[in-house]
């Protein structure tokens, strides 16, 4: 990933309520109808005004999962941003800006100074007609036909009417002209990828692939960076026959979407780490009754309210832990935005087929990050498998709901059909749902209905697909990941591999069941592995290491609230192989 023939980064930095977003909507576009590939990340703040927020795009006729290492243009909105990025850019970058209230810095490192008269241009006391002017001057600097620019802004503000459209033509044509007369155009103009591309968010994907599992029942409470899944649920709901709530609390969430589950439903909620501390006791009841469920997790820095607009890979042992007591989940990290839309129809027939809860780890990065996607990979038919579930009556001499069977999996019926009337509560229960505490303890029962759940599990990693290693077979260094790490783990390896340095990488998408055997038999065959974790502890490390017994020769950790870049893993790799150090932690300048 990240190896085309064109490598382009753009970033736009100003203040919450500047309209940042618009601008990167428009560039996005333009850039997926091209048939280029693009990976956006947005580093904003807690705010609804004021703060910095700093968006890059990367743009690239390969595919990426990550937003690189570097930056070729930047759109300055405001003096903090050109304080806090100036420095950054060298030669042969260019940085565009409004000269009428940006004034450039000291921390000159080469790059063309681009300053539009946005006054002189406009004539307009509307403040932020400056992106648009900003956009006129990046289409020229970067080789976009001034057409294309029109067509998605005429798209974009038609709804508010042609007076809208009309000024913002003639101000972002202001502004192409005048880079024309002024500024120099960069040498490589973007290509043209053929096929036009989609582009989501990792939020949206997993909206999606929940709506293509088949979910009818969506409950959530808002809370960033999870909420973008109720966005789409919500938008959609009614075009799609899903039940949406927005309920009081995540406790509630949790109870109304076990219970949905327990009415033959497939329902589904999503959620950062704080919301997920208040739904594990609902998680630890779907398991008990043996409903099947799937929760979100999308990971934000955290304990409490931590940083919640900051992504981290913080809450691993949260899920491991949810709950309390032994029982049956599933774990699953996807590890991009196509992964996640996938991902979601595969846990939810797991889900039906083992009856058991599901969590569905992502994070700020993958879940907030906007993504070009080929729309021929998105299946909205995937296969659907709903386990063993009876649909239709039969003669019974008395339906045992919890039934000792030699998979551990028990007949689950349709709520309401004739003839299998049964309990679901939380205690401990028998094969035919009586209470165990109602009348006496019984061990032997107890001891019976744990080994019939935990039976279930004793064949499902074969209805996983283990993971693989991916490089050089006899590679000098081994990279680990799990779930978001993936895009600039294998971009790194790649680095690594043109310098000289040997390196493979396996990246870890199911944590339970988890194939430890297989994990054990690859690692086992490193000479230096190193494990690369957005978190301070090394969660993973420590789950890897309570699994197989394998300590890991270092570590790559990254916990600032900021996601890696490729250089840092690169960076790590290095280190270590020359002996500096086995743990890896690496310093980001304060510019975001």
């Amino acid at each position: 990933m990240g190896l085309g023939t064109y490598d382009f980064a753009l970033a736009i930095g100003g203040e919450a309520g500047q309209g940042i977003a618009t601008p990167g909507d428009i560039l996005a576009r333009i850039i997926v109808r091209r048939g280029l590939n693009l990976c956006t990340y947005n580093a904003y703040q807690s705010i609804v005004r004021g703060g910095h927020i700093f968006l890059t795009m990367r743009i690239s006729d390969a595919e990426i999962q990550n937003h690189g290492d570097k930056l070729d243009l930047l759109l300055c909105l405001n003096q903090n941003t050109m304080d806090r990025h100036q420095r950054l850019m060298g030669p042969g970058t260019r940085i565009v800006y409004n000269s009428d209230t940006i004034n450039p810095g000291p921390e000159d490192k080469g790059a063309e100074l681009c300053g539009l008269p946005v006054g002189e241009l406009t004539q307009s006391r509307n403040r932020l007609i400056q992106n648009t002017v900003g956009m006129g001057a990046i289409a020229f600097l970067m080789g976009i036909d001034f057409s294309v620019l029109e067509e998605s802004l005429t798209l974009r503000f038609q709804r508010r009417g042609q007076a809208m459209v009309d000024e913002n033509v003639s101000v972002a044509r202001a502004g192409h002209d005048y880079a024309k007369e002024h500024f120099k155009p960069f040498e490589q103009q973007p290509p043209d990828g053929g096929k036009p591309l989609a582009v989501w968010s990792g939020n949206e994907a997993l909206a999606m692939g929940g709506a293509a599992a088949g979910v009818k029942f969506y409950a959530a409470y808002p809370m960033s960076p999870a909420t973008g899944v109720l966005h789409w649920m919500a938008a959609n709901a009614r075009n799609l026959g899903i039940m949406v709530r927005q309920v009081e609390d995540e406790i509630g969430v949790a109870n109304m979407a076990v219970g949905a589950g327990q009415a033959g439903t497939r329902s589904l909620c999503a959620t950062s780490g704080g919301g997920f501390a208040l739904m594990t006791e609902a998680i630890g009841a779907a398991a008990m009754m043996e409903i099947p469920v799937v929760f979100i997790i999308v990971q934000r820095a955290g304990p409490s309210t931590g940083v919640p607009t900051k992504t981290e890979q913080g809450d691993l042992w949260q899920a491991l832990g949810a709950s309390q007591g032994d029982f049956e989940r599933i774990i699953v990290t996807p590890t991009d935005s196509l992964d996640a839309f996938n991902t979601m129809p595969e846990v939810f027939n797991l889900t039906d087929k083992y009856q058991c809860p599901a969590i569905v780890i992502s994070d700020l990065y993958i879940s907030e990050g906007r993504f070009s996607v080929d729309p021929d990979k998105i299946d909205m038919h995937p296969y659907i498998d709903r386990g063993e579930l009876i649909t239709e009556p039969s003669a019974t001499d008395g339906y045992l709901r919890y039934k000792n069977t030699d998979s551990g999996i028990s007949p689950r019926p349709v709520v309401g059909l004739e003839g299998y009337v049964h309990l679901v509560a939380t205690d401990e229960h028998d094969e035919d749902s009586t209470l165990l505490s109602d009348e006496f303890t019984n061990p032997h029962k107890r001891r019976m209905m744990v080994e019939k759940r935990a039976r279930k599990f004793e064949f499902i990693l074969e209805d996983i697909t283990p993971p693989a290693m991916e490089g050089p077979v006899d590679a000098d260094v081994t990279l680990v990941g799990w779930g978001s790490t993936h895009g600039m783990i294998t971009e790194a390896a790649a680095a690594l591999n043109a310098e000289g340095i040997s390196t493979n990488n396996l990246q870890v998408k199911w944590m339970v069941p988890f194939h430890g055997d297989q994990i054990l038999q690859m690692l086992s065959k490193a000479k230096r592995t190193i494990i690369v974790e957005n978190n301070y502890s090394g969660q993973f490390a420590r789950y890897l290491r309570s699994e197989t017994g394998f300590a890991a020769h270092g570590h790559i950790r990254k916990y600032d609230g900021e996601p890696f870049m490729p250089h840092h893993i690169v960076d790590g790799v290095k280190a270590q192989v020359s002996g500096e150090t086995d743990k890896y932690i690496p310093y980001q300048e304060i510019t975001v």
